[in-house]
């Protein structure tokens, strides 16, 4: 028999997921790890001048979720941080190339689903000398 799990409904979870981004989780993960625990407009302008081409849907998907928390939870947008980051794989194309003498080599074009989820970080006020 399952126990009923009781959620937090004052701590609401904001997130996008992009599903099928044509590039490969190997290549997605790096890009991820370096914007986990950033402020959202931190992480938008390290991604804007990203050299990497998937950066721009990193971005897409950041944003998607920054008007998610905006429009459903009333969320104040200088307060949200990114609190995960993730990628999974999706399906795989393919394909052969060509070779010599008549053979072909595999090539393996792979898609990922991304995940971000966002939190809001309330300000924390220091008390004492140290801080």
């Amino acid at each position: 028999m399952k126990k009923n799990k009781k959620k937090d409904f004052d701590k609401k979870i904001v997130r996008s997921v992009n599903k099928n981004i044509r590039s490969s989780t190997r290549k997605l993960n790096p890009i991820l790890k370096s914007i986990v625990g950033k402020k959202v407009d931190i992480a938008i302008r390290n991604l804007s001048f990203s050299d990497k081409r998937i950066s721009k849907d990193i971005k897409k998907t950041i944003s998607s979720a920054v008007a998610n928390a905006e429009n459903n939870f009333q969320y104040d947008i200088d307060n949200l941080v990114v609190k995960e980051a993730y990628c999974g794989k999706q399906i795989v194309m393919k394909r052969f190339r060509p070779r010599a003498k008549g053979r072909a080599a595999p090539i393996k074009k792979p898609y990922s689903n991304l995940t971000i989820i966002l939190s809001e970080k309330k300000k924390e006020e220091n008390h004492g000398t140290k801080g």
